[in-house]
């Protein structure tokens, strides 16, 4: 056991520490060099248009995300909406805000915002933009 002790010194204790500690620095430089490279590949290559940013005001003054998660980012209690569009498309997404609450029993359910048709496509316009971005096939099936 003495054995093992002695040739543990200080010294080689700090070198490993310090080797470890740039070779994880060096792993963790290359990954965010990699990110840095993949991220703008990712990007919205759509501008954004005032349609879009009028529906995001909407989304935001309206609360959504207090029920909704969009790109896995606000609240569990409401269906996952990054992909809605894709799932239902524009016509489902206005006539559903229009007809809500439902007033089905056992239900959760959406309030009436009383939004304008044109809120409702700019609405529609947010959400048609944020599907489009890519998140790497996830959620992993459409139905978020």
């Amino acid at each position: 056991m003495s054995q093992l002790q002695s040739g543990f010194t200080r010294q080689a204790a700090r070198n490993i520490f310090y080797g470890g500690s740039l070779f994880f620095a060096l792993i963790f430089a290359g990954l965010v060099f990699n990110s840095e490279q993949r991220i703008p590949a990712r990007s919205h290559q759509e501008a954004l248009t005032p349609a879009v940013a009028a529906g995001k005001l909407i989304w935001e003054t309206r609360d959504c995300s207090g029920c909704h998660t969009l790109l896995g980012e606000g609240t569990f209690f409401a269906p996952e909406l990054g992909n809605v569009y894709k799932r239902r498309g524009p016509d489902f997404i206005k006539s559903w805000i229009k007809a809500q609450p439902t007033g089905i029993a056992g239900r959760r359910q959406m309030p009436q915002f009383n939004l304008t048709d044109q809120q409702l496509d700019d609405l529609v316009q947010f959400l048609k933009w944020t599907s489009e971005i890519d998140t790497e096939k996830w959620p992993p099936n459409i139905e978020g």
